[in-house]
């Protein structure tokens, strides 16, 4: 596995939720480094652009989900994945937890819950 180097990537199919979660990584100081609505693309950007976090939506458009992505992401890059997510359910939150997250927030997220996060990981 090869360590991230740098950036968030925003990943997130519903459009006004991703452009809050630039603002909001923004804000904190970091640079968002892509915006991806696909687990395809969050896969495919992640071993491109080499992200330190990614923030990521557990339901996602097309084929594949967010624990898809998060596999592939830490197998291949490294990188901290934060999941956000709008559902509780048991089996959700169960699968969510097989990939061992940084993280785990619920909809709708405070910016004070995404500050305390990214700031604990980045100690």
């Amino acid at each position: 596995m090869t360590r991230s180097t740098g950036g968030v990537l925003i990943v997130e199919d519903e459009f006004l939720i991703a452009e809050l979660l630039v603002a909001m990584v923004e804000d904190l100081g970091l640079h968002v480094c892509g915006v991806a609505a696909t687990a395809a693309e969050a896969m495919a950007m992640a071993v491109s652009l080499r992200p330190e976090l990614v923030t990521m939506d557990m339901r996602l458009r097309g084929e594949g989900d967010g624990v898809d992505a998060a596999l592939h992401i830490h197998a291949h890059v490294g990188a901290r994945v934060i999941f956000i997510t709008g559902s509780r359910e048991p089996d959700t939150v169960a699968r969510i937890g097989t990939d061992h997250p940084a993280a785990v927030l619920f909809k709708p997220i405070t910016f004070e819950q995404l500050r305390q996060v990214v700031t604990r990981l980045r100690q």
